[in-house]
This record gives C-alpha cells, sequence and structure tokens, in this order.
C-alpha cells in the first residue's frame, strides 16, 4: 500500500480543473481532499499522493487509488457506500440505484436507502480518491465544475 506517512497539508494548483488540489494527510491516511481556489497558507507542494492526482488529472488511465490509505471518518451506513465507490472502474459508471444495489444490506427500492447513498456520496471526504464522479445521477462532493471536469477526462 502506498505510504502517506507525511502528515499535513499538500496542494497544487491544476489547470486542467482551474483551482487547487489540496489534500490532508496523517498517520499514513489521506484524511480529505478538497478543491480551493486557494490553498491554505500552511500547504506544501509536495507529497506523493498528489503526484498520483496529477498523473489522473493527466489522463493516465493506468492510475489507480485502491491501494492508498484513505481514513473514512463517515458513519458505519455511509463508509459501506463509500467503499463500493472506490471498486467502481475508471471510465465506467453506475446509477444511485444499481450503488445501493452493490452496497450490503441495502434495497434500492427502499427510498431511505437511496437517501443514504446520495448523503454517503454528498459528504465524500476525498473525492477523485474516492471516485463519486463515477455515480451519474448522485451528488459529488467535488464542485459541479471539477465533478464535470473528472467526467469529461473519463469519458462519462
Amino acid at each position: 500500500m502506498e505510504d502517506v506517512t507525511d502528515a499535513g497539508i499538500y496542494a497544487r494548483e491544476s489547470s486542467y480543473l482551474d483551482r487547487y488540489v489540496q489534500l490532508g494527510a496523517a498517520s499514513g491516511r489521506v484524511l480529505s481532499v478538497s478543491f480551493p481556489d486557494l490553498p491554505d497558507e500552511e500547504a506544501q507542494e509536495d507529497h506523493p499522493v498528489l503526484e498520483q492526482i496529477f498523473d489522473y488529472l493527466e489522463g493516465l488511465e493506468e492510475v489507480h487509488f485502491d491501494e492508498l490509505q484513505v481514513a473514512l471518518t463517515v458513519p458505519t451506513d455511509q463508509r459501506a457506500v463509500l467503499k463500493q465507490v472506490r471498486g467502481i472502474p475508471y471510465g465506467e459508471q453506475v446509477s444511485v440505484d444499481a450503488l445501493a444495489r452493490m452496497t450490503p444490506e441495502l434495497d434500492p427500492d427502499d427510498e431511505d436507502d437511496l437517501i443514504l447513498v446520495r448523503t454517503a456520496l454528498d459528504g465524500n471526504p476525498t473525492p477523485i480518491l474516492i471516485p463519486d464522479h463515477r455515480v451519474r445521477d448522485g451528488p459529488s462532493a467535488a464542485p459541479p465544475a471539477v465533478e464535470q471536469k473528472l467526467r469529461s477526462l473519463e469519458g462519462l
């Protein structure tokens, strides 16, 4: 698994996204990914996860984030949904209903379960690493313009 032991905040400007990509890391895990207009004042530029993200943004399909340790500090039921999202392959998309079917103990015919899926997507702490942009009819934790660019990058 990728070593992300350097604790701190890291950011780099992406010309493709027209904003910064910022991540927080601690205890060998990625805590957050965000897309601010300006980075945190304390942010540093060099981190191996940022390198992977920028390789991905350059269109390198072979970049996978499944080996990264992501700290999912969300409720257990939402964590189960986000773990399924991590398994959606590059260039493929699913619906909210399909994601509910993929997630153990959820029923795609139960409106409360569909709300749970949408809530988990909206609260995703690490968009890109947990590719919520691959759920075509669900919300993304990334800003709409970023979500659209990620979808375009993958041909979705």
